[in-house]
This record gives structure tokens, C-alpha cells and sequence, in this order.
């Protein structure tokens, strides 16, 4: 019997054909990921890749792309307010949601009506 799974590589999302650069913007800009290159022979397939620090997220293209309204990933960061304050600004509503035990949080839709969960430890918890 094989052992458990050591890590999880990447999490991949879909999005929609032509929306690297929305892609860029919210997940670069807004959230401070940082893009990573996609390997050569992947670049055709558009969509684009960026490095949280312990895994990867890879947007990818679907041509039969409908949105992920309830399956998300949540990005936890050092400064949920500065997070919250660059969606509102960019024109991505917040929506503020039950506490979870030992975060604050909130959700927003990513450019593509993706759900995207952000999260803070409570500081001194």
C-alpha cells in the first residue's frame, strides 16, 4: 500500500480564454502572487501560473469555462485589510462572511466569477 500523498504541487483554476492579463491583475496585483513562467511547450494552451511560497496555482484555459461559485481556494496573508481595501478599489465586491476559528476573512470573485477566499490568522491567537 502506498504511503500518503507528500504535498500538493499546484491547484489549477479555469478561466477564460484571453484573460491572462485580468489573470495578472487580480491574482499578481491584488492578491501579491508572484507569476512563475509557464515550460515552453504548455504556453500554447494560454493561462498562466503564479507561486503562493509553499504551492502553485495555474490558471488555466477552458474553452467550456463556467465559474467556480462554491469550490474556491482560500489565500491566507499577512494584511487582510490592505487585501480587502485593493479589491474594493479595483471593483471586486467583498462579501464578509461567518468567522472561521483563529481568522478573519472574506470572499470576492476573482475577474471571472471564480469564489476566492482571503484569510488572516488573528493576530495574537
Amino acid at each position: 500500500m502506498a504511503g500518503p500523498v507528500p504535498a500538493i504541487h499546484h491547484v489549477q483554476v479555469a478561466i477564460l480564454s484571453g484573460g491572462e492579463e485580468s489573470a495578472r491583475r487580480f491574482y499578481g496585483d491584488i492578491l501579491g502572487l508572484r507569476e512563475v513562467e509557464k515550460p515552453e511547450n504548455l504556453r500554447a494552451r494560454g493561462g498562466v501560473w503564479f507561486d503562493t511560497g509553499s504551492l502553485q496555482l495555474h490558471l488555466g484555459v477552458d474553452p467550456e469555462f463556467s465559474p467556480a461559485t462554491k469550490a474556491h481556494v482560500a489565500y491566507e496573508v499577512a494584511d487582510l485589510a490592505a487585501v480587502r481595501e485593493r479589491c474594493r478599489a479595483a471593483g471586486h465586491p467583498v462579501r464578509e462572511d461567518e468567522p472561521l476559528p483563529g481568522y478573519d476573512r472574506f470572499y470576492v470573485a476573482d475577474p471571472f466569477g471564480n469564489r476566492v477566499e482571503v484569510l488572516q490568522p488573528h493576530l495574537g491567537d
